[in-house]
């Protein structure tokens, strides 16, 4: 009964999240997604301009819910779909929403057949489970991701990379929920996966998210998540911004890092940081958590020169 009340308050998200997609959706009715809709989603989410994904999103919802009916492919890339929508969702602290999409993801996922898109689904749920304080339900969904993955005999550079990311979200929710050997334990499990990863291709497989500057980012929020500060900011300063590929990551980064020296109390050097996080991706700015920083920033050192300018700046326009 819950997981048909959870599905049914998704596909009530996908008509009005936002508003206005009725028309869209009855528009494209019919219509499937094509090979190249969700990559290119996936691009604009990467290069953090959530504005424009949004526009994209009535109508590929709708192909989605359409193309997950078809068999295994239209049900991957529709999984794919309900993964990036939850993720967007998370951006603006939407969690029901996240929520909803990431157990869409799931079904879709188990109808593909494929392990590494049930892992996705696994990491979309996790982050709005752990933030409404179901850190367990969260870790037992990635575990049981992660362990499907391992039984293949000889992995492929996709599964090694599901893997290492189920290993780093199921680290940072051990981390939230203040379970440190837990955490470690799937933050060593993940760098060992990069390496094994590097060591059979050579380099980062074109697509690939699992890399070891993934595994220092996450540490970063890992060890301020536990309270380790000072181990946190030395991954922080060992964490070089260009072998992150993707803007968005770049302000993943720099947001880490702030909070991390906020809780160090060094504010001047956490608004640094929070002008990298504007100069990456200005969308990222402009979410709630990072406005929530700015505004610790302002109210702590309302001296610094242009931190009023910059919390007016990134507070007119809520990412969308």
């Amino acid at each position: 009964m819950e997981r048909r009340r959870v599905l049914g308050t998704a596909l009530c998200a996908a008509v009005l999240w936002k508003g206005g997609t009725t028309a869209v959706l009855a528009g494209e009715r019919g219509q499937h997604l094509a090979e190249g809709d969700l990559p290119a989603a996936r691009r604009l989410f990467a290069a953090g301009r959530y504005d424009r994904l949004h526009q994209m999103l009535p109508g590929m919802i709708a192909r989605a819910s359409e193309s997950e009916r078809t068999g295994p492919v239209g049900a991957s890339r529709a999984a794919g779909v309900w993964v990036l929508v939850s993720q967007l969702a998370v951006k603006k602290a939407e969690m029901g929403t996240a929520a909803a999409f990431a157990v869409r993801a799931g079904t879709a996922a188990r109808r593909s057949g494929r392990p590494e898109l049930l892992a996705a689904a696994a990491r979309a749920a996790a982050t709005p489970l752990r933030r409404t304080g179901r850190a367990d339900t969260a870790l037992q969904l990635l575990g049981e991701a992660h362990d499907e993955l391992g039984t293949a005999p000889r992995p492929s550079a996709a599964d090694l990379d599901a893997s290492g990311m189920v290993a780093l979200t199921a680290a940072y929710t051990a981390a939230q929920a203040r379970m440190p050997s837990v955490a470690e334990q799937f933050a060593s499990l993940a760098e060992q996966t990069a390496a094994r990863l590097l060591r059979d291709r050579g380099r980062v497989p074109a697509g690939a998210e699992l890399s070891p500057a993934q595994c220092a980012l996450y540490r970063v929020g890992i060890h301020q998540k536990l309270g380790d500060v000072d181990r946190a900011l030395a991954y922080a300063a060992g964490l070089e911004p260009a072998a992150l590929t993707t803007p968005e990551r770049r302000a993943r980064a720099a947001t880490d890092t702030a909070r991390a020296l906020l809780t160090a109390g060094d504010v001047a050097t956490a608004f640094v940081q929070l002008q990298l996080v504007e100069r990456a991706a200005p969308q990222e700015a402009r979410r709630p958590s990072v406005r929530a920083l700015t505004a610790e920033v302002a109210a702590r050192r309302p001296d610094l020169p242009g931190v009023t300018a910059f919390a007016r700046r990134t507070t007119l326009r809520a990412a969308t």
